[in-house]
């Protein structure tokens, strides 16, 4: 049975959108936010009940992990053995400074991830990096004169994945999957790459698209 409640953590742009699009494709939505009613606004217009993280964590079958890079191993410790078993979309990138020269700065370095830190923290959880590569505008049914984006997933759950790819299929994407939980060396560094642009150019409607013979 396909799971329909998700929980949302994360009360930014990324989480909202996430969580509003999770509420236009019929799932059952809680997003949660550390003191629980700081959408009180935006939930009410929206139809989408909020809580705590905690709380959001609990009412998930799926859990969308949408917060700042620097407090999601905060995030994941709130949530605790609310995780455990649960399919954990991580969207999270470890953005540690300011752009340089258009590049923005990781707090990790080449040989770890932050995906791998989270996993550490909830060995049970079952973490799948996605809509990491992309910005917010364009995570729910994005439309693009090159047809379908591409947004690579990994992590080590297979049955994991599979329930992410058929959310991404349903929010308009083609999907990748790229392995194992450290194949988030090669994907969070995505957000660098795409941000590129932003930064030099102002310009932010594109999306990566693997091409295949």
């Amino acid at each position: 049975m396909q799971a329909k409640k998700v929980g949302v953590l994360g009360s930014g742009d990324v989480g909202k959108v996430l969580a509003a699009g999770f509420k236009r494709h019929g799932y059952e939505v809680m997003i949660g936010s550390r003191s629980g009613d700081k959408l009180a606004d935006w939930s009410a217009a929206n139809g989408i009940a909020e809580g705590t993280m905690q709380a959001a964590a609990a009412f998930g079958e799926i859990v969308v992990l949408a917060v700042g890079g620097g407090v999601a191993a905060d995030a994941v410790g709130l949530a605790g053995e609310a995780l455990a078993g649960k399919v954990v979309i991580d969207a999270c990138n470890p953005i540690g400074g300011p752009p340089v020269d258009g590049v923005l700065q990781f707090f990790t370095g080449p040989n770890e991830s932050l995906m791998e830190r989270l996993q550490a923290l909830a060995p049970t959880a079952r973490f799948v990096k996605s809509f990491s590569c992309v910005g917010n505008a364009l995570m729910v049914n994005p439309s693009l004169p090159g047809g379908r984006p591409t947004m690579f997933i990994c992590g080590d759950d297979k049955d994991a994945k599979a329930t992410v790819q058929g959310i991404l299929e349903l929010f308009g994407w083609d999907s990748e999957d790229m392995g194992g939980v450290k194949s988030a060396r090669a994907i969070e560094p995505l957000c660098q790459l795409w941000c590129i642009s932003g930064f030099l150019h102002n310009s932010w409607g594109h999306a990566f698209k693997l091409l295949k013979p």
